[in-house]
């Protein structure tokens, strides 16, 4: 069957249309704060897009926004968004057990896509999907509250660095980081900083050997 001319110029400006949308518009983007009085950090607020950017905010409740950009690899970022469309994108869901639990903190999972947004708050689930993607929020939380520390001690502490440094291989070994390779551009500074201990230089160096570099 042959198409007219002016149906094939019909189809061809739909279709050009349609890619123009799809590129316009603008990345979802997903974020998790939990809200827990004298935890550390007593705020922690992770956002990230469907392409992999994402800020970190981890403080105590009356200090000032101060939030981190980081980038996330693209398999941890297709998880991330994988488990959020398992849980319906947060649309019309309830994830609160409402068992008598102790009080894990407020949180709170969003997703956006232009203006449509949607949101749950619990304070503890049973739900596999949502804990894991809580847990990997959290992972990525404690990469950036690491980062942190160690750029805390390289100024006012270096005799510290060791210890914390001890202490991210510890959760290394035990698959505890999620994007451990986002703390790979400050361990270099430690690995080649003359005026750090030997020791806090050869730990940085040792994690450096172990940490894949981003994908």
């Amino acid at each position: 069957m042959l198409i007219p001319f002016f149906g094939l110029s019909l189809v061809a400006s739909s279709y050009s249309a349609s890619i123009i949308a799809q590129v316009s518009a603008p990345p979802a983007k997903l974020t998790y704060s939990r809200t827990f009085k004298g935890s550390n950090p007593e705020y922690l607020l992770i956002t990230v897009d469907s392409k992999g950017s994402g800020t970190f905010e981890g403080r105590k409740l009356d200090e000032t926004q101060s939030p981190r950009p980081f980038q996330l690899s693209p398999p941890t970022t297709e998880r991330i968004f994988a488990l959020a469309g398992q849980l319906h994108n947060f649309q019309s869901i309830d994830l609160d057990s409402h068992k008598k639990v102790a009080n894990l903190g407020q949180k709170i999972l969003t997703y956006q896509q232009g203006e449509d947004v949607n949101r749950v708050t619990f304070n503890y689930t049973e739900n596999r999907m949502a804990r894991e993607l809580v847990d990997l929020f959290e992972a990525v939380g404690t990469v950036e509250e690491h980062i942190a520390t160690l750029e805390f001690e390289m100024k006012y502490d270096p005799l510290a660095l060791p210890q914390e440094l001890l202490q991210i291989q510890i959760e290394f070994n035990n698959k505890a980081l999620a994007e451990p390779q986002i703390l790979l551009p400050t361990l270099e500074k430690i690995a080649h900083g003359p005026r750090f201990l030997h020791l806090a230089q050869e730990r940085a160096q040792q994690l450096i050997d172990r940490i894949p570099p981003s994908i």
